[in-house]
């Protein structure tokens, strides 16, 4: 059950979507807010649900996956803390396209579509990010549909690989958890093919493991 989240101003700032609300505005928010918390494993939304509400990820993750009879599935991206999902609820009554599903236990934010609406209809820069947002998911869809259908499974490792780094200390590195099961889902291919293709960039000194994070050596983008 979602319960009253007692929001502070400081966390609706940290979110991209909310950032350019005046003082107000985020003090009325925060009092609409439900807070609800899920178990590893759990569905937060599935694929042919009609979602009613915009959610915010305050703590854990979570991945967007399509599936099919069989048990396969395709991760379409994956969420952390002060990102957020259902953006589409104030524009497309339609049932959603894709499950969103915890890979830890997560906190989430819940706002309503009907005050979501509301604030949408009071602040036009808020409408603009959501519009900027939708734009941006859907350039990134093609991209992955390109590389898909243009790249072989070496490129895609390489540019996922690329996607996933940070720029620290002048070092292009990944700091995050690499699961070849995940990548694999994520590129179209097999694990055992990922694997194969992570172990020659290892060899070739394309990418160097250092601890728990992964050092990628300016060459690599040669290999794209």
């Amino acid at each position: 059950m979602a319960v009253p989240a007692n929001v502070s101003k400081l966390l609706l700032l940290k979110v991209p979507l909310f950032a350019m609300l005046p003082e107000h505005q985020l003090a009325t928010l925060a009092t609409l807010m439900r807070r609800k918390s899920f178990a590893r494993g759990a569905t937060i939304i599935a694929t042919g649900d009609f979602t009613d509400a915009l959610y915010i990820v305050i703590s854990g993750k979570l991945k967007v996956v399509i599936g099919d009879d069989s048990g396969r599935e395709v991760i379409l991206s994956k969420l952390g803390p002060n990102q957020y999902f259902g953006d589409m609820v104030p524009i497309d009554d339609s049932p959603r396209s894709a499950s969103v599903i915890a890979l830890e236990p997560c906190d989430l934010l819940m706002l309503s579509k009907h005050e979501f609406r509301k604030c949408l209809a009071e602040n036009f820069e808020m409408t603009l990010t959501v519009m900027r947002c939708l734009i941006q998911r859907l350039r990134e869809a093609d991209r992955k549909i390109s590389n898909l259908a243009l790249m072989d499974v070496y490129g895609r490792v390489v540019h996922l690989l690329l996607e996933m780094s940070e720029t620290i200390d002048g070092r292009q590195v990944v700091t995050q958890k690499i699961v070849k099961q995940d990548m694999a889902r994520m590129i179209g291919a097999s694990r055992e093919m990922v694997s194969r293709v992570m172990r020659d960039l290892q060899g070739r000194g394309f990418i160097e493991v250092r601890g728990k994070t992964l050092l990628l050596h300016e060459n690599i983008e040669t290999k794209e």
